[in-house]
């Protein structure tokens, strides 16, 4: 199962930069592979709440659909699935001086015949790491900033 993880800070207060990744439709800013992520379902940003993702990694197009798992405090933990994957994202927020300090993880679980595509997907996985960070990074701190992006409501 490839894993990656990284660390990095960001000028945003950790309450709003949780807030801001609750809402999973916000990852069309953040993440780099995202081409479209919308709501499935009515309500709050809490526990259960859903989201149809379609990210195109490297050419290649993936649907799945997200559910918030757990949302305690400043970590928030996303688990997408579709028929040949399951993709966990971890990212937990602490505060650092006027900022916060993120730990983003995504684990990626191949299910059947996708499974032999394991090792390829770690290289990728780094990669789109890296420029996830890169943009998660950019965004926060624009929020920060109090310009640009705002959160999808």
């Amino acid at each position: 199962m490839p894993t990656v993880s990284r660390t990095f800070s960001v000028d945003l207060p950790p309450d709003r930069v949780t807030e801001y990744l609750k809402d999973f439709a916000n990852a069309q800013e953040w993440d780099p592979g995202t081409q479209s992520c919308t709501r499935r379902d009515d309500g709050p940003l809490a526990e259960g709440a859903e989201w149809h993702n379609v990210s195109k990694i490297f050419g290649v197009t993936a649907e799945l659909t997200y559910v918030l798992q757990r949302a305690t405090g400043r970590t928030l933990v996303f688990v997408g699935r579709n028929k040949s994957s399951t993709s966990t994202d971890n990212i937990t927020v602490d505060a650092s001086g006027t900022g916060s300090t993120l730990t983003y993880r995504a684990d990626l679980e191949m299910h059947g015949v996708a499974k032999l595509l394991s090792p390829v997907m770690k290289v990728v996985f780094e990669k789109l790491a890296n420029d996830t960070q890169s943009q998660m990074t950019t965004v926060l701190n624009g929020l920060a900033a109090g310009g640009g992006t705002q959160p999808h409501s």
